[in-house]
């Protein structure tokens, strides 16, 4: 009867069960794994955060409260106003042009034999560090050409259409009869048809002088012709060599153009040979020489890429020389999904190369270029280093971004709390772009 009694009786409670996660690992257990990142998580990151917010409502003692007056500098200040400026200018053109660059990149390397060792050049700058980066383009963008590469390049183009002249430093000597006139040097006196005239010229370092310059001689008189000689009259040593006449030792002036001048215009022209003798013809009888001015311009030295106009685009340049890799590598992933049937399905309806590219493949590849380029808007929103080591002290204000400002405000002003506001306004900045890619991300993911 106990037995029925009991085997009719209803069942007692369930055991209670152990309150697990989705992935079947008991929560506590799971908590403790995650409190080791959590702790760095909020000393690392929501810290800072928390401790700069409320830094940047104090003055620089950090004593008093100063509300919104930091963040009122943000407007203010010309040294801020400026960065944000360059920021903007970062932010528009640095991920675009790394972007464009990264597809073209991709999808020309598709097609060829040697694109894995193309991408693998394109993508090693990556590999190098943001100051050794800096360092190196310091150098690409020096203004001196036989240090800078960027100038070495920019003056031999240069030069191969407008050649520079050899004689930039000369000038006449003692006893000569040129005197200057607006950059170019005319003789005091007429000239005459069988008399020769001596140009002596000083100024030329020796390895300045043309590979043709042979060693000067005096002109010879020619009946009805004016002749001359323009040289440098210099010789090594004291009390060695005669002023106003070619010495052994001495060059002559090769190439130098000499000009006939009557009345304002020019009757008659020549180039010195290269022992530095001229001719002229008769229609030079009573005329005044002049070494015209391009004789002496001075040698084109390049372009001063770190200058105030220009020291902003040159470190962009540098910053896609380090990213336009990353973009690519991106970028070739995303091309390697693209169904090839619908690209081949264009070129059968006759589209060209072009075509397929611009309305198929960019079409395809845009939530990857998306996301490509509002990784790179984050990243130069807080682009410091390159900035920091190319510019130079001369023009660093005219290069200033806000990272580089909240370095220079914290560090060498002594304004922590503007530092700190310019340090959450950089945070309120990024945020908006990161969750615009998280958003797009969870999107793709549900596709």
């Amino acid at each position: 009867m106990a037995s029925a009694a009991a085997a009719g009786a209803p069942p007692g409670p369930a055991a209670p069960k152990s309150r697990r996660s989705v992935t079947g690992t008991r929560k506590v257990v799971a908590a403790l794994f995650l409190l080791p990142a959590l702790v760095l998580l909020g000393a690392l990151v929501l810290y800072p955060i928390g401790y700069s917010l409320v830094r940047s409502l104090y003055d620089s003692s950090g004593d008093q409260f100063a509300g919104f007056d930091n963040y009122k500098a943000l407007f203010t200040d010309d040294g801020i106003r400026t960065a944000l400026k360059n920021n903007v200018i970062w932010v528009v053109f640095a991920p675009t042009v790394s972007t464009a660059l990264g597809l073209v990149f991709a999808v020309l390397t598709e097609r060829v034999r040697w694109g894995t060792a193309f991408k693998l050049v394109v993508f090693m700058p990556m590999a190098i560090s943001m100051l050794a980066a800096g360092i190196i383009f310091r150098l690409v963008y020096d203004q001196d050409p036989d240090k800078g590469v960027a100038n070495a390049v920019w003056v031999g183009v240069h030069d191969s259409f407008a050649q520079a002249s050899a004689f930039p430093k000369a000038h006449p000597g003692r006893q000569s009869p040129l005197v200057g006139q607006g950059g170019a040097f005319v003789t005091k006196d007429p000239v005459r048809a069988g008399t020769p005239v001596a140009l002596p010229m000083v100024g030329v370092a020796p390895d300045q002088f043309p590979d043709d310059a042979k060693r000067a001689v005096a002109a010879r008189p020619e009946p009805g012709k004016v002749t001359g000689t323009v040289w440098q009259d210099f010789t090594r040593g004291k009390g060695v060599g005669k002023l106003g006449a070619p010495d052994p030792t001495e060059r002559g002036y090769a190439g130098m153009r000499i000009e006939a001048v009557k009345d304002g215009k020019v009757v008659a022209s020549a180039k010195a040979a290269g022992d530095g003798t001229f001719t002229l013809p008769a229609s030079a009888e009573g005329a005044q020489l002049r070494l015209p001015a391009a004789n002496f311009k001075e040698a084109y030295n390049g372009v001063d890429w770190l200058g105030p106009a220009l020291v902003t685009p040159a470190i962009i340049g540098s910053y896609v020389w380090m990213w336009a890799g990353f973009a690519m590598v991106l970028i070739a992933a995303g091309l390697a999904g693209v169904p090839r049937e619908l690209l081949e399905q264009a070129r059968v309806d006759g589209a060209s190369e072009w075509q397929v590219f611009r309305k198929v493949t960019v079409p395809l590849l845009a939530p990857v270029l998306a996301v490509v380029t509002v990784t790179l808007m984050i990243n130069v929103l807080k682009v410091f280093d390159l900035v920091y080591i190319i510019a130079p002290g001369s023009s660093q204000d005219d290069a200033n971004v806000l990272a580089l400002e909240l370095y220079r405000k914290g560090f060498s002003e002594g304004r922590p709390g503007v530092a700190s506001a310019i340090a959450v306004f950089l945070l309120l900045l990024v945020i908006p772009v990161m969750l615009f890619n998280i958003r797009r991300l969870r999107r793709e993911g549900r596709r």
